[in-house]
């Protein structure tokens, strides 16, 4: 399944997105809801997971953009994906498409 560099970005960026969503609607209602405890730790904890896989898709998008794969008209739109909430989500059907070329 990754034996091509827009599969691992794919990979990556799917991890990335799920665990901005972990963070946004599980850990930061933790730690803001009183009845839950207002506990800031799975925030520290999701939102370090989510800053590590963050740095790997960037990484990953630039590796995938230098070797045969990514092309360069598509390597803005995935690193601002980055940046968007769900944008790894977004970007992976062009993804997906032009891998399949």
């Amino acid at each position: 399944m990754l034996d091509t560099p827009i599969r691992r970005l794919r990979l990556v960026g799917l991890f990335e997105g799920l665990s901005f969503l972990a963070l946004i609607f599980i850990a930061v209602p933790i730690k803001r809801i009183e009845a839950l405890g207002a506990n800031p730790e799975p925030v520290r904890i999701i939102g370090s997971i989510h800053g590590g896989l963050f740095l790997l898709y960037l990484a990953v998008a630039l590796l995938a953009a230098l070797r045969p794969g990514l092309p360069g008209r598509l390597l803005p739109l995935t690193l601002a994906a980055a940046f968007v909430p769900f944008g790894p989500f977004l970007i992976d059907g062009k993804l997906k498409r032009h891998d399949a070329r």
